[in-house]
């Protein structure tokens, strides 16, 4: 939303911008290399510093939780069901299964981040298993460095078996409603455009779980399970109506507009990683826009970790 750029400066802003061109090969060729440098970084730090062996145990404890295999077996059973499910959209099915399963798939990997944050921080420091683990060459700035990493590692492999399935589902349900609309099957190649329209979507889709999921690593320092949970809840619908606020009070309420402008600083604008226009519309978000959304996410996300130090800092573990 343009009103939004001037507060928020990295937020990118409006549904126009989004389903602007859809960028040169050349851009998204940078695109990818950026994406593969940040995996191998990733990797890297997890397998040769302190804080990524609290990465690698805070992933496997994530991935071992029951929760965990029952969300991603629901959300999988939701995927199903929605390729099968009419939408009654005159000819719109696939963008509905497109706009139902990225909001299935966002909110899933949302439960995992937070409840994987609050059972290996709060609960941890509850225990006093965290003051053991700070008792070896481990500081607590690596401590929650590490617990982060660890949290994104486990929503990247609860999310790798669902986007397959999602995307999958897309391909599949392209021809299936060109069969019960009598028509052709389209060509392969149009089939896939519709597939590769949503995987920008998906990035997006993990950068905002990856800002909440440091909001909620902050809170975690400090409260239980459900303060965490229901904290979390109340900044992503709050992160989303922030854009709408703003909007609402340009050139009428200035206490509405005062307040939007407010929620859109310090709280995550959180409809910056919202595709629904996108998808509405067929397009393909630019790789622009997706660069200056990681470079929000990174920003935001680097400031609520340096939070959460401050926060764990001086917290008593005895």
């Amino acid at each position: 939303m343009p009103s939004m750029q001037f507060w928020v400066p990295l937020v990118l802003a409006a549904d126009d911008e989004i389903i602007a061109a859809a960028g040169t090969p050349t851009e998204w060729l940078i695109t990818n290399l950026v994406g593969f440098c940040m995996l191998v970084g990733l990797v890297l730090f997890t397998y040769t510093t302190k804080a990524g062996i609290v990465a690698r145990a805070t992933t496997k404890e994530a991935v071992r939780q029951p929760v965990f295999l029952l969300s991603m077996a629901v959300a999988i059973l939701i995927l199903l069901i929605n390729t099968v499910l009419p939408f009654y959209s005159l000819g719109d099915d696939v963008k509905m299964l497109k706009d139902c399963s990225l909001a299935t798939i966002l909110i899933s990997g949302l439960l995992i981040a937070v409840w994987t944050a609050s059972t290996s921080i709060a609960e941890e420091i509850e225990g006093k298993t965290a003051m053991t683990l700070l008792s070896k060459p481990i500081n607590r700035r690596q401590f929650i460095l590490g617990k982060y990493i660890g949290i994104l590692q486990a929503v990247l492999w609860f999310m790798l078996p669902i986007v397959i399935v999602f995307l999958s589902c897309v391909y599949f349900r392209v021809g299936y409603d060109a069969k019960e609309g009598s028509k052709d099957i389209p060509p392969a190649a149009i089939v896939m455009a519709e597939v590769i329209q949503v995987i920008p979507g998906l990035v997006l889709l993990f950068m905002e779980i990856a800002v909440l999921s440091a909001i909620s690593v902050a809170i975690s320092t400090r409260l239980p399970m459900v303060v965490n949970l229901t904290t979390c809840f109340a900044i992503f619908v709050v992160g989303h109506l922030a854009g709408i606020l703003v909007n609402a009070g340009v050139g009428r309420i200035e206490f509405v507009l005062f307040m939007g402008r407010v929620i859109a600083t310090v709280l995550p604008t959180l409809d910056s990683f919202n595709i629904s226009a996108a998808v509405a519309t067929g397009a393909v978000v630019p790789p622009v826009y997706l660069g200056n959304a990681a470079i929000y996410c990174v920003c935001y996300c680097s400031a609520t970790i340096l939070l959460a130090f401050i926060l764990f800092e001086d917290r008593d573990l005895a």
